[in-house]
């Protein structure tokens, strides 16, 4: 029985990071199909939808570049970037109407936003540097 070659610790910090994108974007992409936008015009629950529709399929390419890791490049970083751009929506949306309450649980969505992102490239580019 064949053991595939062991995985450089930067690019299983990716994989770990693609993974948590992965959960976390299916899950509320799923969640936010589901409840839509209470207590707003069709119109706006629509585009909700919309893009919950979007933040779950996000959570499927990044699951995919997750599980194939080792063939990823570019892919890795677009997802990274992806990411980063949500949470400046985030902020730019704070800055503009306030922060969403319970506080601490829309703090705690912003905060992966905008941690996960960095680790991701530097230990891409790391696992670059090293193959």
């Amino acid at each position: 029985m064949n053991n595939p070659p062991s995985m450089p610790v930067s690019k299983r910090i990716v994989q770990i990071c693609l993974f948590l994108v992965a959960a976390i974007a299916m899950f509320g992409g799923s969640l936010q199909m589901y409840l839509g936008q209470p207590d707003t015009t069709p119109r706006l629950d629509n585009v909700h939808r919309f893009m919950a529709g979007v933040y779950f399929s996000m959570g499927l390419i990044s699951f995919y570049a997750a599980r194939t890791v080792r063939t990823q490049d570019t892919l890795i970083y677009l997802i990274a970037i992806g990411v980063f751009c949500a949470a400046l929506g985030r902020l730019v949306s704070i800055s503009i109407v306030g922060l969403p309450q319970p506080a601490g649980l829309w703090i705690g969505y912003l905060v992966p936003e905008l941690v996960i992102p960095p680790i991701v490239i530097i230990a891409q580019r790391m696992s670059q540097r090293n193959s």
